[in-house]
C-alpha cells in the first residue's frame, strides 16, 4: 500500500509541477504582467533563487545594489532577501508575526529549518507544517499571548500595515475589521518589543511614503515612522533602510526620496502607473535590537 501511495503522490507531484511550468511560461510569454496568470508561480521562483544565493545575500547585508533586480516584482523579492541577509545563524526561537514564512519555500531554507519557528496569525490556514515541529498560534499581534522576553528573534514582513484596516478581504468578521483602527499599529510594535528578548532582534518591513489609506492597507509615512521610531529607541537600537522602485528595478534609497511614494492597489486600480510596479513602490526595513 505504502509503494502505491507514494507512486500516486509522485503523479500528482509530476503534473503540479508540469502546471507551473506551463504558468510561467504563459508569463513570460505575455509581457510579464504583475498578478497575471503565473506571476506568483514565477515570483516565488525567483525568491528561492534570492535567498539560496549566497553572494545576492552578502550584497543585502552590505547595501548594494543588484542593477536590474526585481524588475516589475512586488515587495517580496526585497523583503525576503532583507530579512534572511540578517537572520542569526544557528539555532533560536523565532517568531513570524504576519505568517509569511508559512510556505515551502521559507521553511525549507537550511537558516529557519535549524531555528524553533512558531508562526502567529489571526486565523489558521488552510496549509501547516505541524510534522516539522514548527508551532502555529492564532490572535490579534496586538494582544500577543506570548510572556515577556520569550523570543529570540521576530520578523514581521509586510503585516503591519493591517494591522487596524479592512481585512474582509481575508476573511475576517466585522468586529476584527473596526477593533481600534489604523492607529493601533503601535500596540503591535509595543507588543513585538516586549515579547523579544534582551539582546534579541526584529526584522520589520512595512510599504513607505504618503500616508494613504489603502482599504486593506495603510501606507506609513515619516511621522507614522516617528512613532515606531520612538517606541523602539525606548528599548534599544533600530537601524532603518529604504528601498525604492523604479523602472530599473528596486534600488537601495533613504526616507527623503520615498517621502513622495504611492503604491498600486492590484485589486482597486488605485495607484496604477505606467512603472511596472506591482504593489508597493517604497519600502522601510528595520532591524532592532533590544537593550541587554
Amino acid at each position: 500500500m505504502g509503494l502505491i501511495e507514494d507512486s500516486i503522490k509522485n503523479i500528482k507531484s509530476s503534473r503540479a509541477a508540469m502546471k507551473k511550468r506551463s504558468r510561467v511560461k504563459k508569463y513570460l510569454e505575455n509581457n510579464r504582467v504583475p498578478w497575471s496568470e503565473g506571476y506568483e508561480d514565477y515570483k516565488w521562483i525567483e525568491i528561492e533563487k534570492a535567498i539560496r544565493n549566497d553572494s545576492l545575500l552578502e550584497s543585502f547585508r552590505n547595501n548594494q545594489n543588484l542593477p536590474g533586480y526585481g524588475i516589475g516584482m512586488d515587495e517580496r523579492l526585497i523583503e525576503y532577501p532583507y530579512v534572511f541577509s540578517r537572520l542569526r545563524k544557528g539555532k533560536s526561537v523565532l517568531l513570524d508575526a504576519g505568517s509569511t514564512f508559512n510556505f515551502e519555500t521559507i521553511v525549507s531554507h537550511p537558516m529557519v529549518a535549524e531555528k524553533e519557528l512558531c508562526i502567529y496569525t489571526y486565523h489558521p490556514e488552510s496549509w501547516n507544517f505541524i510534522d516539522r515541529r514548527i508551532s502555529y498560534d492564532f490572535g490579534d499581534l496586538r494582544v500577543l499571548p506570548f510572556r515577556n522576553a520569550w523570543f529570540d528573534e521576530i520578523v514581521c514582513i509586510s503585516t503591519l500595515e493591517h494591522v487596524g484596516m479592512d481585512n474582509s478581504i481575508y476573511g475576517y468578521g466585522e468586529e476584527e475589521l473596526t477593533h481600534h483602527g489604523s492607529g493601533s499599529y503601535k500596540m503591535a510594535v509595543e507588543e513585538l518589543v516586549r515579547v523579544l528578548k534582551p539582546g534579541g532582534q526584529l526584522l520589520m518591513t512595512f510599504p513607505f511614503g504618503k500616508n494613504i489609506n489603502y482599504g486593506f492597507f495603510q501606507q506609513f509615512d515619516s511621522t507614522m515612522l516617528d512613532v515606531i521610531r520612538k517606541i523602539m529607541d525606548a528599548e534599544g537600537k533600530v537601524e532603518f533602510t529604504f528601498f525604492k522602485y523604479q523602472v530599473e528595478g528596486w534600488l537601495y534609497s533613504n526616507e527623503e526620496s520615498c517621502r513622495d511614494a504611492e503604491s498600486f492597489n492590484p485589486h482597486t486600480g488605485q495607484g496604477r502607473q505606467n512603472d511596472g510596479a506591482a504593489h508597493s513602490r517604497a519600502i522601510c526595513a528595520l532591524r532592532f535590537i533590544k537593550n541587554q
